[in-house]
């Protein structure tokens, strides 16, 4: 399988970070597993929702303050996120191979420098129209839209999980981690996931007053490490105006999706 990442797109004030996995790969056999019974099901189940539970709690700063998130993808693709929801500021930077993007908000402005990335758009600012960005790649301050880090797709993929004072861990379907801002995988084409990516490892740790500051996956099932972390909660978040952003060119809207900017 490749493990070539690659800059897939935008998304609530972060590009995508992508990872392609799976070229025709076999894919792995079912694993034989002894009958659970229903006592050890039900046991595993109310862990599972415990921590999930625990999880979901501890990404409510998201709206609640500012705060910083840092991804990493086989550390081929990193980004860097300064964010306050509360006050609508964002301050961004994507480094992929072959150039950095970054993206500024301010209230309802989205302005972005693309550098070398994007095709035909230039390495000035730029300010985005809202109303031309795919719907599915929004850049918003809106609940549910707005955490850079893309925590909440990480938790809805969860399979079975496990809290230990702290620290959390268990299994994350990897199919079902979708796109959107922070991690991503998608498929190289006519590539499959191997099965073992649906029971793919993973921990957390959450800090003393509860708030998620670690969520890791490991390299394994074909797919790279990846990474995303938390902190600097309650820092001021200072946004300026790039000076002499220009009207974001035609070039620009259509490589806001899974295919652009590759």
């Amino acid at each position: 399988m490749t493990r070539r990442a690659t800059l897939a797109g935008i998304s609530v004030g972060l590009l995508l970070l992508g990872c392609s996995v799976g070229t025709r790969a076999e894919r792995d056999p079912e694993p034989r597993t002894a009958p659970e019974s229903t006592a050890s099901a039900s046991a595993d189940a109310a862990a599972t929702a415990e921590a999930v539970g625990l999880l979901r709690a501890g990404t409510a700063f998201v709206n609640q303050t500012s705060f910083r998130s840092d991804v990493d993808i086989a550390s081929q693709i990193t980004s860097l996120s300064h964010t306050d929801n509360v006050n609508k500021r964002v301050n961004a930077t994507i480094t992929a191979p072959g150039g950095t993007i970054e993206i500024r908000m301010i209230d309802d402005d989205v302005y972005l420098k693309a550098g070398q990335l994007l095709r035909g758009v230039g390495d000035q600012w730029m300010v985005l129209d809202p109303a031309r960005v795919p719907a599915g790649f929004a850049l918003s301050f809106a609940p549910g839209r707005n955490d850079s880090g893309g925590s909440g797709r990480l938790i809805d993929a969860i399979v079975t999980a496990r809290a230990d004072g702290r620290q959390i861990t268990g299994t994350i379907d990897a199919t079902r981690i979708g796109v959107g801002n922070g991690i991503s995988f998608r498929l190289d084409p006519g590539g499959v996931f191997p099965d073992s990516a649906r029971r793919h490892a993973f921990r957390a740790m959450l800090d003393t007053e509860g708030r998620l500051v670690s969520f890791l996956m490991p390299e394994a099932s074909g797919l790279p490490s990846a990474s995303l972390r938390y902190s600097d909660f309650g820092s001021t978040v200072s946004v300026v105006r790039p000076a002499g952003a220009v009207v974001a060119p035609d070039a620009l809207y259509p490589q806001l999706g899974m295919g652009g900017g590759g």
